[in-house]
């Protein structure tokens, strides 16, 4: 196409460059479907638009720092006969980011909280939401660091403003002084104003028990996340369980034994 070299430079002074990926393709598709210039222009613009979509979508997860690519569409429910599927497909069309509660998540280790918890972060990052997955660990170490470098409310408030924090592993351990204040003041500045994902190891009656230090401000906390939240029970074999022995191996191995030179 002798144009190109002309509509490159064009296309870039309108910040529409990304339209030659597909432009060549396209003009062969119009010239074999004998396409009117409409619909030649309709599927480069069609283009443009999924390109952009999807440039936004990958900064949205890169954004997020998901664990791994975890997704609803490969959640193996068949190890969890008793979870409610139609319950968990509802959640991921995101309406309760809308109703702006918490979806709360307990069960055993391994039971896939975490998996369960990322695939609807998947699933709002897919439909424009703005996401953060983090440990209660890792967010309140990172509070710690800001208010070391005096960047603490800049901080909290990136964290009370993003429109789904999901919060993995809750109460995997205490929250002591200060720890438990600032984890309080998040959950109250976000209460009615954005939705929280919490996953717990902790059934939800042992919810006080994270708050080792302050009862009642445990029981402040609680309050807010368990008002109108959406509550899910995990309970099935741990995902994590070791591989069975081959058959016809050999004596087992034992722990700190070396192994034997070949």
């Amino acid at each position: 196409m002798h144009t190109i070299p002309e509509l490159t430079s064009l296309l870039k002074q309108l910040h529409l460059s990304g339209i030659l990926d597909s432009l060549e393709a396209r003009n062969r598709e119009a010239i074999d479907r004998k396409l009117a210039y409409t619909d030649f222009l309709s599927l480069l613009i069609h283009d443009e638009v999924a390109r952009r979509e999807q440039k936004k979508l990958d900064i949205r997860l890169r954004r997020a720092s998901f664990r791994n690519q975890k997704t609803l569409e490969g959640f193996d429910f068949d190890r969890l006969p008793n979870l409610n599927r139609t319950a968990v497909h509802d959640l991921a069309t995101c309406r309760f980011i809308e109703e702006k509660v918490a979806v709360l998540v307990v069960g055993p280790c391994g039971t896939g909280k975490s998996h369960l918890a990322q695939s609807l972060g998947h699933a709002a990052a897919r439909q424009g939401y703005d996401v953060l997955f983090i440990t209660q660990t890792q967010l309140l170490s990172s509070l710690r660091a800001a208010q070391a470098t005096g960047n603490y409310a800049r901080r909290f408030k990136s964290l009370v403003k993003v429109q789904l924090l999901i919060i993995d592993d809750f109460g995997l351990k205490p929250l002591r002084s200060p720890e438990d204040e600032d984890f309080h003041d998040l959950i109250a500045e976000r209460y009615e104003r954005a939705a929280t994902i919490l996953t717990s190891n902790l059934d939800f009656d042992e919810w006080g028990e994270a708050f080792a230090a302050n009862k009642m401000i445990g029981a402040a906390t609680i309050d807010r996340l368990r008002h109108g939240a959406y509550r899910v029970v995990l309970d099935g074999p741990s995902y994590r369980d070791p591989q069975p022995m081959p058959e016809g191996s050999k004596t087992p191995a034992k722990k700190g034994a070396k192994p034997t030179p070949a």
